[in-house]
């Protein structure tokens, strides 16, 4: 309840003279010492972190403006240790990376133009294929889209150039072939290309495939070999860190790595170039983890911090 009027008002004390003496003099004094302060500052006094001087922000970084990071391609790049503004300390400026979104969501219904046999160097395999899914019909294609996407907004925050091979622009495709061109006519620092395998149930976990030595027809890989085992450890290591998910166990005795010489994708690249296939979609515990957006975050954050101790010249721990 509250009280108004005269007769509610505490009565006020008299003021000394001495009081009112001291009520002047600071009437006077303050506005002179703002008005001092004011020039100091338009002089540029407290430039280089003089008294006084309040940060913009916080030191978490940029605030979300609302909604689940999780289901944002990207949107929790900003809260990441690691990451850098583009031209900054640590920048990736002036570095291409080249994302290979796995199949394409197009492909089922040309089934004809992907089965379409093209030169990998060693041999002929078709043009491309549908790619798997899981048991409740998520695709690997709609899988790897969505990955690639994320995994490009990560990247582009720390300065890079990134292209992908397709984003479901074309009516299907790339076939193989022309994959590995993409990332070869980009020049491409890093060429990575996401999938999901479709192993059998009880098969679970991730791995890394590594192009073998190929030196036949239009295959030529031996100068890529090294560095692309580098990318791989590194995302390797990146992958299982970000997603808390064990290496396959089912290929690769356990190290996540496999080394191959009959993808076309590797064959033909004149890059460095891996290939990952992120879980078992025929598998129900790897397929809850490909399904949730918050997990495909965590996947692509692990391969961006993969690529990006790569692209800065580290080497993987042993």
């Amino acid at each position: 309840m509250s009280y108004v009027g005269p007769d509610f008002d505490p009565p006020r004390p008299r003021r000394s003279p001495l009081r009112r003496t001291l009520t002047v003099l600071f009437a006077v004094l303050v506005p002179g010492a703002l008005l001092g302060w004011s020039a100091w500052e338009a002089l540029g006094g407290s430039q280089g972190g003089g008294p006084g001087r309040v940060a913009a922000s916080g030191a978490g970084g940029t605030a979300s403006a609302g909604g689940d990071p999780d289901d944002k391609p990207g949107a929790s790049a900003a809260q990441s240790p690691t990451a850098s503004a583009p031209g900054g300390a640590g920048s990736l400026a002036g570095k291409v990376v080249v994302i290979d979104p796995g199949h394409n969501p197009a492909n089922s219904t040309h089934t004809a133009e992907i089965s379409r046999q093209v030169d990998i160097g060693t041999n002929k395999k078709e043009c491309d294929t549908t790619g798997t899914a899981t048991d409740s019909g998520y695709s690997e294609a709609a899988f790897t889209l969505d990955v690639a996407h994320r995994l490009r907004a990560l990247l582009e925050q720390r300065g890079a150039t990134v292209k992908l091979t397709q984003d479901a622009d074309r009516s299907y495709g790339p076939c193989v072939d022309e994959r590995a061109r993409i990332g070869n006519s980009a020049r491409a620092d890093a060429v990575v290309s996401v999938h999901a395998d479709g192993a059998g149930a009880g098969q679970r976990g991730f791995h890394v495939i590594l192009p073998g030595a190929v030196h036949e027809g239009a295959a030529d890989t031996r100068a890529i070999v090294a560095p692309s085992r580098k990318l791989g450890e590194l995302i390797a290591g990146g992958f299982a860190d970000a997603t808390d998910t064990s290496p396959s166990n089912y290929v690769g005795d356990g190290t996540g790595l496999v080394t191959r010489q009959d993808l076309g994708g590797l064959n033909l690249s004149t890059v460095p170039k891996v290939f990952i296939e992120c879980g078992n979609m025929r598998d129900g515990k790897d397929a809850a983890l490909l399904t949730s957006g918050a997990w495909r975050q965590k996947a692509a954050q692990g391969l961006s911090e993969g690529i990006v101790s790569f692209l800065r010249g580290q080497r993987p721990e042993r």
